[in-house]
């Protein structure tokens, strides 16, 4: 059974009077960090099953959440079973929740490990204790700190994640991810509307597909376009719909899950846009950042629709309509750009597919990453069937495009 290596060294050694450990802890030379050592003597956790049964006698209203109070009443007449630290970091959770109610998936994850260092700190740390009055009723708040709280409430649908996510953002390090890929974009496409002397459906002049960037089949071997047809956009109006997307939906995202997690997403989501061309659509070119983007955005609503109690932020129905709106209408754009009489065929025009493969990793692996604030994916069995299944779409997309355009005799456009 695993043991519980999250305790501080700033919090007391637990109930002694429930187990006999001593955690190790040994400070950095300049007193910055703390290295926590594994404790000892730890009590094994019970099984799930037992838990729940227990929470359920206290749950009368089969709500699946408690009051605190009764909460307490069953940590008092159970917790000896648990490892003390943990039974520390519930009981403050208990102190700290300001909606008077634990839920049992709560309970779970702290019980389980599931719930990473940093949040265990937060409730541990007496002196950056969560607030216990709700975000709204904060005053006095400045612009920065405002817009914190705005972003805890467009994309997090429980209050203490809200709460430890207030409490503990200070813009370092910033949203940067979002920001230098858009600043790529309009640099790019800066430079492509000077050489070419034009700003609308560039994708129709005849030397747009000649350079290194968008994706071609005939230039499938050069493995870096699989990626770097991001930077590339058919014209203004393909940019300013992705841009505003990126910007509106992406930058909220990164402040709450970090960069790590925002960009795999995004990757994998260009990537399967790419490879979902060069299956589906194998004679057409692919510029555009609708693969990261429609990802990022369809995660985004997944995860609203799926917590459509829990999100507080204000006209959400009339946002998320908004949203499909803007994706319906660079969806529409884009397939009309495919279908209309290309400017120098064979070529065809740039293909949608990409949009298609972006919404799809959006909707499986890009949910389980924004429903885990805070949690380690490691520990999710939905996040390593989705990414199994994704890593075998690659493989099988690596394959096709090595074996598949010679076997099947795909007639291809010149090189541009």
């Amino acid at each position: 059974m695993r043991r519980d290596n999250h305790y501080l060294g700033g919090i007391g050694g637990g109930k002694g009077a429930m187990v006999n450990s001593s955690p190790a802890v040994a400070a950095h030379a300049e007193g910055e960090e703390i290295e926590v050592l594994e404790s000892t003597n730890v009590l094994p956790v019970a099984p799930e099953d037992q838990w729940k049964s227990l929470f359920d006698k206290y749950d009368q209203e089969n709500s699946g959440c408690i009051s605190t109070e009764r909460f307490r009443d069953l940590l008092a007449a159970h917790g000896s079973e648990l490892d003390p630290h943990k039974l520390e970091v519930l009981l403050a959770l208990a102190d700290i929740n300001a909606d008077g109610k634990i839920c049992y998936q709560d309970f779970v994850n702290l019980v389980r490990n599931k719930r990473s260092n940093s949040f265990r700190r937060a409730i541990l740390q007496g002196s950056r204790q969560l607030r216990n009055s709700a975000l709204r009723e904060e005053v006095g708040l400045g612009l920065s700190r405002r817009l914190v709280r705005h972003v805890a409430y467009e994309t997090l649908p429980r209050e203490v994640d809200r709460k430890w996510y207030f409490d503990s953002y200070n813009y370092c390090p910033p949203p940067w991810l979002m920001l230098a890929i858009t600043i790529a974009e309009v640099i790019v496409f800066m430079y492509y509307g000077l050489q070419l002397n034009r700003w609308v459906l560039q994708v129709s002049s005849p030397y747009f597909l000649k350079g290194p960037l968008p994706y071609h089949p005939q230039l499938r071997a050069q493995a870096w376009r699989y990626l770097s047809y991001i930077f590339m956009h058919a014209g203004i109006e393909h940019l300013g719909l992705n841009m505003a997307m990126q910007l509106l939906v992406g930058v909220p995202l990164e402040m709450v899950h970090g960069a790590l997690r925002i960009g795999l997403v995004y990757v994998c989501g260009v990537l399967a846009g790419s490879l979902a061309v060069s299956v589906a659509d194998m004679t057409a070119p692919v510029v555009g950042s609708s693969g990261g983007v429609y990802a990022l955005v369809s995660a985004h609503l997944a995860n609203v629709v799926m917590n459509w109690s829990g999100m507080k932020c204000q006209f959400k129905l009339f946002r998320m309509a908004m949203a499909l709106v803007c994706m319906s209408v660079e969806f529409g754009r884009a397939v009309w750009l495919r279908f209309y009489p290309p400017a120098f065929p064979p070529c065809p025009n740039p293909s949608f597919v990409a949009h298609l493969g972006g919404v799809a990793v959006g909707l499986t692996l890009g949910v389980v990453v924004l429903q885990n604030y805070e949690q380690r994916l490691q520990e999710q069995s939905l996040f390593w069937i989705f990414f199994s299944v994704y890593t075998l779409f690659i493989l099988c997309g690596i394959f096709w495009n090595i074996f598949a355009y010679s076997l099947l005799d795909v007639k291809l456009p010149p090189p541009p």
